[in-house]
């Protein structure tokens, strides 16, 4: 029974994982691309208005920092949980 609650904890993690670089990422792409570019319209990057920013590259680049940031959690979770791949 202790193995089937391990997985269960594990998997816990993982979605939890998930939904956290989810919101992460809603909120960036839409949240400061869409709902709050008018906010951050006053705010110049690279010649441009925050917002427009946000919704050409500052989305992607976020998402590809939580494609990292995905990675390394779950490396750290697979060790902890006894399931990594070393």
């Amino acid at each position: 029974m202790s193995e089937n609650s391990s997985n269960n904890e594990y998997w816990a993690a993982n979605i939890r994982l998930v939904k956290f670089c989810l919101v992460i990422w809603a909120i960036v792409s839409f949240g400061f691309g869409i709902i709050l570019r008018p906010l951050l319209s006053g705010i110049t990057v690279g010649g441009t208005d925050l917002g427009f920013w946000f919704a050409q590259q500052g989305s992607i680049i976020v998402f590809l920092i939580l494609i990292f940031f995905y990675a390394w959690r779950m490396n750290a979770l697979d060790k902890k949980f006894g399931v990594d791949e070393e």
